[in-house]
């Protein structure tokens, strides 16, 4: 991301990262899956023949406790007859029609598929059998103007098992604090355009970060859900929390809707013609090819919004997408939705020190990890978008490689870059699975060599380790230390890029830019 921010230092105010919308779901894992389910039926003495009156009272003791909330609180429920409709937006209407400005605007209630229970009978085995089902119920969402949260609302499901789904916003969270401690921001929608102090910004937007997830989202259940406390028992089972939805965006803003409009769509047209799936693996942190037997489904997306255009790349069920907002800024926005394609250093559940490198978790556990994990996906985004808008002309930015040049008080030839044979040797070092990792003189013999029989192994390094040093001397690629590995330098991609782009470029289109 480095790269990026200082190719366009003089264009940008500033960035800022964090979580956007956060997706939290709470459930009760004894009752989730079946020996669990009834082994539980069995501590409360519920026979299976029973079963279906006893979940009826106990979703009426949830219904029962959300109108008094509402009652309670002088809050309508409303239901909804499509849950097509944007429950957001209704509940901001009712919010501006009864001028609500803190705590609760309202119960909204909508029939939708849930995941549940039912009892059939076995006619082979004459018995009653508990199985899993989907079916559909009300659920009931719970729309807030929270001190802490901002705009936020809760998802309750009223028949068993009783998931709950807890729906926020970090930039929501951000815009709370800023207006506590008096510290000035202009926000449009959920994008913040101008900031008072942006270094300053983004160590309160850490802080979130930091919080007591468990303690946090408990008090939001308590609020909506206080039956759960005791219409199940004693003893009733405590609700698990994980994340099935985050969202980190990094906000790099602009100075002025110019500044951004010059370089956005050059930036969508790199990122759609020149992220190839290789591209893609290496932002999510995976080696750029996929494991025997193992599959990966990678997609790229380009689409237009009521902001603007839109560039999307998904790997499986994760992705990562760039857009324009309000004009000024331009969002690299990570999100993920199954964590355990990504891998980070941590202990078990039940051996917290055993660390060591294991898959994420959805566990809210994994909260902090899986913010660091989006950021590095955001500056990986970003920093393959460096060498991108640089207004140089070609002639000049290759000049020095078309003249000979020394290394070590050698002299050294001139590249030939239009020619077959270091064209080739060019877009071999500029491979994507190079760039995280570098590359060794095996990998460049792997992809200039394949299927030559006319050189062996050992003239085909010595070839490869001259042009490895032509490369060097022209300061294209320099040396991993401590390591036989070399890397492509910052400079070198943005020639590398260049000279590759116009390769591929349409003559007409390099007419009409000439003219």
């Amino acid at each position: 991301m480095q790269s990026f921010l200082q190719r366009h230092a003089s264009e940008i105010k500033g960035v800022l990262s964090g979580f956007d919308r956060i997706r939290f779901r709470g459930s009760l894992r004894q009752l989730s899956y079946q020996n669990g389910m009834m082994k539980f039926l069995t501590y409360v003495s519920v026979l299976l023949k029973d079963f279906k009156d006893w979940a009826q009272s106990l979703t009426t003791q949830v219904r029962d406790s959300t109108n008094q909330l509402a009652e309670s609180a002088g809050r309508p429920v409303r239901y909804l007859y499509s849950s097509q409709v944007r429950k957001e937006n209704v509940a901001l209407q009712i919010a501006e029609k009864d001028q609500i400005t803190e705590g609760l605007i309202a119960v909204l209630t909508c029939v939708e598929p849930c995941y549940t229970w039912h009892v059939r009978k076995d006619p082979q085995r004459k018995l009653l059998v508990l199985e899993p089902f989907s079916g559909k119920c009300l659920h009931q969402y719970f729309y807030f103007l929270h001190p802490q949260l901002g705009l936020m609302h809760v998802r309750l499901q009223t028949w068993l098992p009783f998931t709950v789904h807890v729906c926020l916003n970090g930039r929501e969270w951000l815009a709370q604090e800023l207006l506590q401690r008096k510290m000035g921001f202009e926000k449009r929608d959920n994008c913040f355009v101008d900031l008072a102090d942006i270094a300053q910004t983004q160590q309160v937007f850490d802080q979130l970060m930091q919080t007591n997830w468990c303690s946090l989202l408990d008090g939001l259940l308590q609020t909506v859900h206080p039956s759960a406390a005791h219409m199940l028992g004693k003893a009733p089972p405590s609700y698990y929390w994980s994340a099935d939805e985050t969202e980190w965006a990094t906000d790099v803003m602009f100075h002025s809707r110019e500044s951004l409009s010059q370089i956005y769509q050059p930036l969508v047209r790199h990122a759609i013609t020149t992220h190839d799936t290789g591209n893609v693996l290496r932002f999510f942190g995976r080696r750029p090819h996929v494991k025997r037997l193992m599959v990966a489904s990678v997609e790229s997306y380009l689409g237009t919004r009521a902001e603007g255009v839109r560039v999307k790349h998904q790997l499986d069920s994760n992705s990562v997408k760039m857009y324009d907002k309000q004009g000024t800024v331009l969002r690299v926005e990570t999100t993920i939705n199954d964590p355990s394609e990504l891998t980070v250093q941590r202990g078990t559940e039940k051996d917290p020190q055993a660390v060591k490198l294991r898959r994420m978790r959805k566990g809210v556990a994994d909260m902090s990890r899986r913010g660091d994990a989006s950021q590095s996906i955001n500056n990986r985004f970003l920093e393959s978008l460096s060498a991108v808008t640089h207004d140089e002309p070609l002639k000049t930015t290759i000049a020095p490689l078309c003249r000979p040049t020394e290394l070590e008080g050698r002299r050294v030839r001139a590249l030939s870059p239009f020619q077959p044979e270091d064209a080739r040797l060019l877009s071999a070092v500029s491979h994507s699975e190079f760039m995280l990792h570098g590359f060794r003189n095996q990998d460049l013999r792997t992809l200039l060599f394949d299927g030559d029989q006319t050189l062996t192994k050992k003239q085909q390094a010595g070839k490869v380790t001259r042009l490895l040093r032509l490369l060097r001397a022209h300061k294209l690629i320099r040396k991993v230390r401590k390591s036989h590995r070399y890397q492509v330098t910052t400079n070198g991609r943005l020639q590398i890029t260049a000279i590759i782009a116009a390769q591929h470029a349409a003559t007409t289109r390099l007419v009409q830019i000439a003219a």
